[in-house]
């Protein structure tokens, strides 16, 4: 039978199974950063254990770290602490750790692929949410536990129940204007952010196929907020080209013979799903999020739901208490919400194409007079090395906004870079749960075009109708 991307990557990682047990799979890349390692090492010492394959893990600090000057000490004193001890475990358990004053320093999920350690066909795992990102190169990657993150260190395998498979397909092209971040949104919004419990999804189609590397990063990086376990996109040539060159790609191997092998883990034509979901691209417009999950979501032209339309009482009640949270009113059109802060970065949109996309918004305009800070944060120091040879740094700049050091900043609020309370934030990460970005903070999920729109205007519009300056 034709199979899909899925169990070939499952099959292929299969050290011991039985009926009605968890499978043990061989991990073939393991990262981790300086949230979640401290007790998995601390797990090991109490053990005895060494880590079986230390250079198949890579750490980096990213959660924590300023974003501003780097030459002064960080501030805050368990951020502080839990960077001096991933230095000390990976000095002590012989793993590379890249450190915020590495030049290779960036959030895991944007420098994996970029040192090429992210390849098709391998299983990835991190103690992370958002590891299914490096699932838009056709491996198997999921987060992990702070216990797992121990086992795997122990053991480089990990105990897994097999999922189901859905395919969510999205047909067609684009319509000019409209991201990937905007495709991810409204296939939650039409999913809702259970839809995918329980499964690995694959996106397919023209639309999808249509991304680039950056874009295909993006959506299933947020699949996660779907419920599911897993994302995943066959690989192709877009693949292949993204990784040509990349350190810790074998150099050993003729071209042609890695491509070959990498597009071998692709689903075959004919393979089968648990489900199947479609989508149509046309219909796909900006999404601005109005609640408190990534799910509470509509397009540009809409508006915050109108209780008495729910039928749904639970439906209804969680509406009623993130509009709220929100500080919205019931039938308020997305287009006259305004907001008072901006931020782009994260694991979701902190890539270079996306820095270009929000440059080219941003070009010859300035931050509205209501907008008391906009955060433009590179999701590695590689890709603002890049956005500073392009020029890109001035654009933003010149437009009132701040320019900073790559990490995770604003998405998670573990730094200095947290919203105060009742701040409304036009944000690309990829949460907006109550609190996600301080305390009593609103966020608003959108992409990078219309969160620098946002910020230009003070309020969400219709970036489709945006006029960029040359």
């Amino acid at each position: 039978m034709a199979k899909n991307i899925y169990e070939k990557i499952w099959e292929a990682h299969e050290v011991f199974t039985q009926p009605g047990q968890s499978t043990i799979l061989f991990i073939d890349r393991h990262f981790i950063h300086e949230v979640t390692s401290p007790q998995a090492f601390e797990g090991l010492r109490a053990a005895g254990r060494r880590v079986r394959h230390p250079e198949l893990t890579i750490a980096t600090m990213d959660h924590n770290i300023p974003t501003t000057d780097r030459s002064r000490p960080i501030a805050d004193p368990l951020s502080l602490q839990q960077c001096r001890a991933l230095e000390t475990n990976c000095e002590e358990f012989g793993i590379r750790c890249i450190n915020m004053h590495d030049a290779d320093n960036g959030i895991v999920h944007v420098i994996g692929p970029e040192m090429g350690f992210t390849q098709p066909g391998r299983t990835i795992v991190c103690g992370d949410s958002h590891t299914s990102t490096h699932g838009a190169f056709g491996a198997l990657a999921f987060g992990i536990g702070t216990s797992e993150v121990e086992h795997v260190l122990a053991t480089q395998t990990l105990l897994q129940s097999k999922s189901k498979t859905m395919e969510l397909r999205v047909d067609g092209q684009l319509p000019t204007g409209i991201s990937a971040k905007d495709v991810v949104l409204a296939i939650i919004g039409k999913i809702g952010t259970e839809g995918g419990t329980g499964y690995v999804i694959e996106y397919t189609g023209e639309a999808i196929r249509g991304l680039t590397m950056e874009g295909r990063m993006t959506v299933c990086n947020m699949s996660i907020e779907a419920g599911a376990r897993a994302g995943l996109i066959s690989p192709d040539f877009t693949t292949c080209e993204y990784l040509r060159g990349r350190e810790n790609i074998p150099t050993d191997v003729a071209w042609p013979e890695i491509v070959d092998g990498w597009l071998a883990w692709a689903s075959e034509e004919g393979c089968k799903y648990d489900r199947t979901v479609v989508i149509d691209a046309a219909e796909i417009e900006p999404q601005v999020t109005w609640g408190t999950s990534p799910g509470m979501v509509t397009g540009i032209t809409g508006r915050t739901p109108v209780l008495s339309e729910i039928d749904d009482a639970d439906k209804r009640a969680s509406a009623a208490k993130a509009l709220e949270y929100m500080g919205l009113e019931e039938g308020t059109p997305l287009s006259e919400i305004t907001v008072n802060k901006m931020f782009i970065g994260s694991c979701t949109n902190g890539r270079i194409e996306d820095l270009r996309e929000a440059a080219k918004i941003a070009k010859g305009y300035t931050l509205h007079p209501s907008i008391e800070q906009a955060l433009v944060v590179p999701g590695s120091q590689h890709v603002k090395a890049q956005a500073e040879r392009e020029g890109l740094d001035v654009v933003f700049k010149e437009g009132g906004f701040e320019w900073r050091e790559s990490g995770c900043s604003m998405c998670l609020a573990m730094n200095d870079d947290v919203l105060k309370p009742r701040d409304r934030c036009a944000s690309t990460s990829n949460r907006n749960f109550e609190g996600r970005q301080g305390k009593d903070s609103r966020t608003h999920l959108v992409s990078p075009t219309m969160a620098v729109a946002a910020a230009i205007r003070g309020r969400f519009i219709d970036v489709r109708e945006w006029e960029c300056k040359n």
